[in-house]
């Protein structure tokens, strides 16, 4: 039966101290702004922002014990306007008696532009010193006026020697920690851990705490085996936010290897997706674009391979159909590379939005009735089956008061070079004729 008082392992050993706290030496070492903001007491609205368990909740924490602050904390997730008024209406009354308070929001950017509204009056007023905590970028999911008005922090996952130096701890604190259950755990199986954690203190100390129930006791002492560690980590920890940052970077980093003439780096990135739990359906249509974005003509093939991969993972599902999705990301990484296609479509795009409704021309439009051929609808056009060399040279097919433009410039790469020789055989044509 559980203890009324039990906290888990991870909030026992909780820093308190800003010299108790692991990691981040960029903002928080000797000399450090931050540091020297929470030594002072120095009180400013900030975001701190940074992959789950690296420290945010305890550096706000730290900051108020040393400014002597009320502590307030509402999670995005369950808090809504009225429990901000509920902290607003005791911040004023703590304020008219001379005490500060801190309002500390967890998961900042799941509240919606009205709630990170309500609290800005009394944050500009001094009622409030607002920290918010945050997973994702926050240009992407404050509003312009609370980033305004909060200085933004970027804390870093943890290392492997912040994190064995917070296992240690962990296994040697007697008052908070695991230090009276005497436990055995080799160096080898602490790095084991140390990996799977994926620089997350939190996970780490859960994990631990895990294992520690999970040991054996062998002569007096608990041993936490590489047996114990398999029965625990059945599932992968992998960090991989389904809909958010870490989500965008690897995909964009994807991409960007297979733009990059990468096949190695792809499949790493590939792999960090699918072992992070993505849906590889999601990759298979990304894949599509990489074929059209940054290969188009240079190697029509690829696309086909891409669609062939997407349809092979639809019909076979996992493991089989990653292996199809994988062949197209390493052979769209080897092939010739052009992004002819997508900057000629851009460009097409902006004149089609800025050039208006040009109308066709006549003789490019089709007569299937008496009265549009009346009307001269299709007279002159030119059959370019009918012509020399299948193409009617000189022939204009834009509208009549838009200067003919060129979007398709082929690259010197792959396909495109022959098509680049046809195109520019046929500009010939067109100044012979004209």
């Amino acid at each position: 039966m559980t203890e009324p008082n039990f906290q888990p392992l991870a909030a026992r050993m909780r820093p308190t101290q800003i010299d108790d706290f692991f990691g981040q030496e960029h903002l928080i070492g000797k000399g450090k702004p931050l540091r020297l903001a929470i030594e002072r007491g120095m009180l400013h609205s900030m975001i701190l922002w940074g992959a789950p368990g690296t420290g945010k909740t305890t550096l706000a924490r730290i900051l108020a014990e040393h400014a002597h602050a009320r502590f307030e904390k509402i999670s995005a997730v369950f808090s809504g306007v009225k429990d901000i008024r509920a902290i607003v209406d005791r911040a004023q009354k703590a304020k008219s008696e001379g005490q500060k308070t801190i309002l500390f929001v967890d998961e900042v950017h799941r509240f919606n532009k009205a709630q990170q509204d309500a609290f800005l009056p009394y944050v500009e007023d001094g009622t409030l010193t607002f920290i918010g905590a945050t997973t994702e970028n926050p240009s992407f999911e404050l509003n312009n006026a609370l980033l305004s008005r909060a200085r933004v922090y970027v804390l870093k996952p943890l290392g492997e020697k912040d994190l064995l130096a917070i296992l240690d701890r962990a296994l040697t604190d007697r008052e908070y920690g695991l230090g009276k259950r005497a436990i055995r755990f080799p160096l080898e199986l602490r790095n084991s851990l140390i990996q799977v954690s994926d620089g997350d203190a939190r996970r780490l100390l859960n994990l631990l705490e895990i294992a520690a129930d999970f040991a054996k006791e062998e002569a007096g002492q608990l041993v936490i085996s590489e047996e114990t560690l398999k029965e625990i980590l059945q599932h992968s920890w992998r960090r991989f936010d389904k809909g958010g940052e870490v989500f965008y970077d690897q995909i964009s980093a994807l991409h960007k290897s297979v733009r990059g003439s990468s096949p190695d780096a792809a499949l790493y990135w590939f792999s960090r997706m699918i072992d992070g739990g993505c849906d590889p359906l999601y990759i298979a249509r990304r894949v599509v674009r990489m074929a059209t974005e940054d290969i188009g003509n240079a190697d029509p093939r690829a696309l086909a391979l891409a669609l062939n991969a997407w349809d092979t993972y639809e019909r076979l599902g996992s493991p089989e159909g990653e292996l199809a999705i994988a062949q197209a990301v390493v052979y769209m990484a080897c092939a010739a590379k052009s992004n002819a296609i997508y900057t000629a479509l851009r460009a097409a795009m902006r004149d089609a939005k800025e050039l208006g409704s040009l109308e066709v021309p006549l003789h490019l439009r089709n007569a299937p009735t008496k009265l549009m051929k009346k009307l001269d609808y299709g007279k002159n056009y030119r059959y370019a089956h009918d012509e020399p060399n299948a193409y009617a040279a000189g022939e204009n097919y834009f509208p009549k008061n838009m200067k003919p433009r060129q979007y398709y410039y082929p690259v010197n790469r792959g396909l495109e070079i022959q098509i680049k020789e046809k195109l520019e055989k046929l500009k010939k044509l067109d100044k012979e004729t004209r």
